[in-house]
């Protein structure tokens, strides 16, 4: 992506622990170029940048400002998403952030109508849709392997995140829990996969009130639970197939798979939506066995920020981008609508919903490996 392109200039906000991720992305794609970057701790910034070249902003309205930067990386807190995308369309430029697009509906619809006011672009994350795995998954059903698609199911289980990550406060309260952390991978895969979501049904609990951080200098504090915490639910695609979602922070062992797709002629197993590529496994009902799929499409070897290389691709060549902010929104509001249908009992519509992003094709061996090939 991105080879003859002039390079995106890119400003990075926040050099938390998803950074280094993006970082190499940034080095090793063509058609990026990191400029400058801020952080609410100017070392911490200054450290993550060493040896790139790049600047180290002392604020956001600081790094928005530069005209060095065409486009934002947001990867503040999600509380900040939606304030830092519009400080930065408000500037003129592009942005490119971590999921998820913003905290309510009201934030998310409000940056995108800034962006189409501003004539710029916005896209979020998750990018991970995008690799080999998600994308070889889309083109077997595409092509009809498993016949029409009557149902899903996607799980995500962990005994919470406080287990591992030395700061996880900001998982347990307003914009975090399961669904609103990991739910955008499965959700945004789920709508490649099966088209946009029309109506929701669910369920949701939160059975502790504290959490213990188990590791780092802070190991043994307590802190509280302002989220639900296991969220389980029905969503209607437009299509007519019923996806059956399981996000929780509550669940110590499970064997349950990821992604699973059942239709009318078989069905197929999808790998970690929270990863770019591993194996698609197919079951065709008239051989009853399971076969290993070949990659057949996708960005190889994709990283955190192949969205946003996707995103300047798509401005080179005025075509839309694929990880974007329609998506995003309407990803936001499945999962909003969702813990809505939770504390109402009832199935509640999904409104608007968005165009089933393109399909990423593997992309042609250039002349050298056909030629190493051909011999």
């Amino acid at each position: 992506m991105g080879g003859s392109l002039t390079p995106l200039r890119v400003g990075m906000a926040g050099t938390g622990r998803i950074s280094g991720q993006y970082l190499d992305t940034l080095a090793r794609t063509p058609g990026l170029r990191l400029t400058a970057v801020t952080d609410l701790d100017p070392e911490r910034a200054a450290r993550a940048v060493a040896g790139t070249g790049a600047a180290v902003a002392g604020t956001v309205a600081a790094l928005v400002a530069r005209d060095d930067v065409d486009a934002v990386l947001n990867l503040t807190v999600p509380a900040a998403h939606a304030e830092v995308a519009l400080a930065a369309i408000a500037a003129g430029k592009h942005v490119y952030g971590e999921k998820p697009l913003a905290a309510t509906r009201e934030e998310a619809a409000a940056v995108l109508a800034a962006a189409a006011a501003a004539g710029v672009r916005v896209g979020c994350a998750p990018d991970t849709v995008l690799g080999t795995g998600t994308q070889t998954a889309r083109r077997a059903v595409d092509d009809g392997l498993v016949g029409t698609p009557l149902a899903a199911t996607a799980f995500m289980t962990t005994a919470g995140h406080e287990r591992w990550h030395p700061d996880p406060e900001f998982y347990y309260r307003p914009g975090g829990g399961p669904l609103l952390d990991m739910g955008p991978y499965y959700l945004s895969a789920l709508v490649h996969l099966l088209g946009p979501v029309t109506a929701v049904t669910g369920a949701a609990s939160a059975r502790r009130a504290e959490r213990v951080i188990g590791s780092g200098p802070r190991a043994g504090q307590r802190f509280p639970v302002a989220v639900d915490t296991h969220v389980t639910g029905i969503l209607h695609h437009a299509g007519g197939a019923l996806s059956t979602l399981v996000m929780s922070f509550d669940v110590h062992a499970a064997r349950l798979p990821r992604i699973e797709v059942y239709g009318t002629a078989g069905s197929l197993s999808v790998p970690d939506p929270n990863g770019f590529d591993g194996q698609v496994e197919w079951y065709p009902a008239d051989r009853e066995r399971w076969e290993s799929l070949p990659v057949s499409a996708g960005y190889p070897g994709a990283g955190r920020g192949t969205g946003l290389a996707d995103l300047a691709a798509a401005i080179a060549a005025g075509t839309p981008h694929r990880a974007s902010a329609e998506l995003a929104a309407h990803v936001l509001d499945v999962m909003l609508g969702l813990l809505d249908a939770a504390r109402q009992g009832v199935t509640l519509p999904i409104d608007g919903g968005c165009p089933r992003p393109a399909p990423v094709e593997l992309p042609e061996p250039d002349a050298a490996s056909r030629s190493t090939t051909s011999r």
